[in-house]
């Protein structure tokens, strides 16, 4: 269980960090991108950055342009919270919101066949 320190700071990284894709990155690759997570390690050394997109069939050039562009957004992270260090970023795509697709549309298919009995 993270402490409370590293729960908000996990908000305030995710929520800086789409203002950043928002306003400073100008990159075709990354149009479209929602930041669904962030985990930050206890020491504050690494932060996995989960997003989602909006076309998932770029979601492998847009995974390479955020990676790409990982160096930068943490530099303007440095200048927008005050932290004694900022955490390196590693961006992963997060599958969750497809999961939950497949999920429900296994749960109708499911209450489908039950009406057809």
């Amino acid at each position: 269980m993270a402490s409370v320190k590293i729960e908000r700071l996990n908000h305030t990284v995710m929520e800086e960090i789409s203002k950043i894709l928002m306003t400073e990155i100008k990159d075709e690759d990354i149009q479209f991108v929602t930041i669904t997570g962030v985990d930050i390690t206890s020491d504050l050394s690494f932060a996995k950055v989960y997003f989602t997109v909006l076309n998932v069939e770029k979601k492998a050039s847009t995974l390479e342009a955020l990676n790409g562009a990982s160096h930068f957004i943490r530099g303007e992270l440095s200048k927008r919270i005050e932290v004694r260090h900022t955490p390196e970023l590693k961006f992963i795509y997060d599958e969750s919101i497809e999961y939950g697709e497949h999920i429900e549309d296994v749960i109708e298919k499911i209450h489908e066949d039950e009406k057809t009995l």
